[in-house]
């Protein structure tokens, strides 16, 4: 690591805009940005959210649209750089301009690839098998928050457009000799379909991938709510290999009350069903993910999970940002890190390891130098591409949280590899590391476990995503307070061997979601090894 953690004061709450938005980047940087322009109006936040919803990987607490789509406007069209390309992306570009002109009017692509940047390919497929839900969960970043580009695509994936997936990601595949790719069936909900057909994505890339990368070994998950699983389904996926992430807000039905269906019925007696049938088959089990919600308290519902024997659990911070903040939200107090942490002392002091919890692992291995398997933490670059059902090519659905069409490229499977994503600002721009950040976030120790957090958590409405992220004040007490609990153990360990009594000193193996890939274990500190 380049700086030492220490316990020393934090920096000032980042409540205001970063003077890096509306200027150009810090001297030491080695980016060419595009001549700054003045920020437009904030776009209003006066659209109702829809009634229908999903449950999502990683879902907000609350329903509450950033943006409308009566954007200001937009910057000249020769102010488009040329290697955007055809009419469908400069589109794009120009109303990505309107929102967020870091970095769609301020990072000059071509530039940091002369610089010294280069482009990493992709490694993760998002493949949305199903674009609606049979849950309407009421803070689902899919069908609740500022991006409704739901309503206009087909409800499912056609073969064809499989099949030129899968030609895509075989390419893809090829041209970088990648060792594996990860399949993440998605939606709405993936399981929308009969049991028979779980499988045909998958086996559909599979074939695809062995004919054009023979050494690339494909990977494959589908992250579900749960309600839908059956021994059948269950079985249909266990023979094709397909591993099952399942979402959910708690073990117990008061942690849930947000996941109904679309008639308001709770939805929590079918999945708690369906994660019961799971855990018989822990084989083709991926783990549980959560979102953190302040209303519940933190160390009941870890436990409650536990009853369901996750192999890991995800705790994810609700999608929110400088425009559209979490619940709780304030410069001067620290909600989210006291809730995590009391989720962290019962894990780390708990004898011994009943599940991975990922957030904390990631920030172990961070605060070791080791590599991590996520965007959401550190300086790891974006390396994943999300297919919709119509064909079209996006970026992460989790920036459907700031404003309508964040995710959108313009791109499709028809008219685009998946090479020419990588030049697209948006990913480019998650591709940078330090280079990407506010000036606050370069200056500050923490930065290389942090990695100005999760890039959605960065936005402001007319300035963009170069801004610390809204859990920042959260954020640092979390790092602080694992990295002395992994000091402490540290040097327990090496008093322990002093004394002539060797303890074994595990490794944190990063605890993975259904959408990520599997992590590689490294050695470090962890707590007492897993029961059997």
């Amino acid at each position: 690591m380049r700086r030492a953690v220490t316990s020393g004061t934090p920096l000032p709450p980042p409540g205001a805009p970063d003077p890096t938005v509306s200027s150009a980047p810090a001297p030491h940087t080695d980016l060419t940005v595009l001549p700054d322009q003045a920020p437009p109006p904030a776009p209003h936040a006066d659209a109702p959210p829809t009634p229908y919803a999903e449950a999502c990987s990683a879902p907000r607490i609350e329903a509450r649209p950033a943006v409308h789509a009566d954007a200001p406007p937009a910057p000249r069209g020769d102010a488009v750089p040329a290697a955007h390309g055809d009419a469908a992306v400069v589109a794009q570009w120009l109303r990505h301009a309107r929102y967020a002109p870091w970095p769609y009017t301020r990072l000059d692509v071509a530039a940091a690839r002369a610089a010294g940047h280069r482009p990493h390919p992709i490694r993760q497929f998002v493949l949305k098998t199903r674009s609606r839900c049979n849950l309407a969960c009421t803070y689902c970043y899919v069908y609740e928050m500022a991006d409704q580009g739901w309503r206009d695509q087909p409800s499912a994936m056609t073969p064809a457009t499989t099949a030129r997936a899968a030609q895509r990601i075989a390419e893809h595949a090829a041209a970088h000799d990648l060792p594996r790719i990860d399949l993440v069936l998605h939606g709405g909900e993936p399981l929308l379909t009969t049991p028979a057909r779980l499988a045909e994505p998958v086996d559909a890339v599979r074939a695809a991938v062995a004919g054009a990368a023979p050494r690339t070994r494909v990977t494959a998950t589908v992250q579900t709510n749960g309600t839908l699983l059956t021994r059948g389904r269950l079985a249909a996926l266990a023979a094709a290999g397909i591993r099952v992430g399942v979402s959910l807000d708690g073990g117990l039905p008061v942690h849930n009350t947000r996941r109904v269906d679309r008639a308001g019925r709770p939805g929590f007696a079918s999945a708690a069903r369906g994660l019961r049938l799971l855990a018989r088959h822990p084989q083709s089990y991926a783990g549980v993910l959560c979102v953190v919600d302040l209303d519940h308290d933190p160390v009941e519902t870890y436990e409650s999970l536990l009853a369901f024997a996750p192999p890991s659990i995800g705790l994810l911070l609700p999608l929110a940002n400088w425009s559209a903040p979490p619940p709780g939200h304030h410069p001067d107090r620290t909600p989210y890190a006291d809730w995590l942490l009391a989720v962290f002392e019962r894990w780390w002091h708990d004898g011994v390891r009943r599940t991975r919890i990922r957030l904390f692992e990631e920030i172990i291995a961070l605060l070791l130098g080791l590599p991590t398997t996520t965007e959401t933490l550190g300086l790891t670059p974006a390396a994943t591409a999300v297919i919709e059902t119509d064909g079209s090519i996006e970026q992460a659905d989790s920036l459907k949280s700031a404003y309508e069409g964040a995710a959108a490229t313009g791109m499709t499977l028809d008219t685009h590899s998946f090479d020419q994503l990588l030049d697209h600002p948006g990913l480019a721009a998650r591709q940078l590391g330090l280079d990407a950040l506010a000036a606050r976030c370069r200056a500050c120790e923490l930065v290389d476990v942090c990695g100005g957090g999760h890039y959605p958590h960065r936005y402001r409405a007319g300035e963009g995503f170069r801004q610390p992220s809204v859990y920042c004040t959260d954020l640092q007490p979390l790092i602080r307070h694992i990295a002395a609990a992994v000091q402490r153990a540290a040097q327990n360990a090496r008093a322990a061997q002093s004394a002539g009594a060797p303890q074994a000193v595990r490794a944190p193996q990063s605890a993975r979601t259904a959408a990520d890939p599997p992590a590689t274990p490294s050695p470090a500190v962890h707590p007492p090894a897993v029961a059997p």
